[in-house]
């Protein structure tokens, strides 16, 4: 995603899953979280559980689902980037799981449309 438009698809699409997510419930804690292992796109809590939230965005529903995008590769990072997060917060014993959101443009108006899939791997 090195161009403008994909930079700001991705933006939109991670604030509609933000928005989404709050909706339900769920209190977002951070946006973005970096290490040098990997990102997590959301991380919020539901309830007391801590959820790794992957948001995949997808302009058209054309090249697949988004649940089927987070290779096995980009799950071990995401496992990995949760340790951390934490370990750092001194979270360990906390239930979480790993969830993710995909985005899609609405078909009729504006807006998303938002598909949250639970516990996805």
């Amino acid at each position: 995603m090195s161009n403008p438009d994909a930079k700001s698809f991705a933006r939109e699409a991670e604030n509609a899953a933000a928005n989404f997510l709050r909706k339900r419930g769920y209190r977002i804690l951070h946006r973005n979280y970096t290490t040098r292992v990997g990102e997590i796109d959301l991380i919020a809590s539901d309830h007391r559980t801590i959820c790794f939230v992957e948001v995949k965005g997808r302009s058209t529903k054309d090249f697949g689902s988004a649940e089927a995008s987070v290779t096995p590769v980009k799950q071990k990072r995401l496992r990995r980037t949760a340790q951390i997060f934490l370990a750092r917060n001194k979270l360990a014993e906390s239930d979480c799981r790993f969830d993710v959101v995909a985005v899609t443009p609405c078909l009729k108006g504006s807006g998303y449309d938002c598909e949250l899939i639970l516990d996805a791997f």
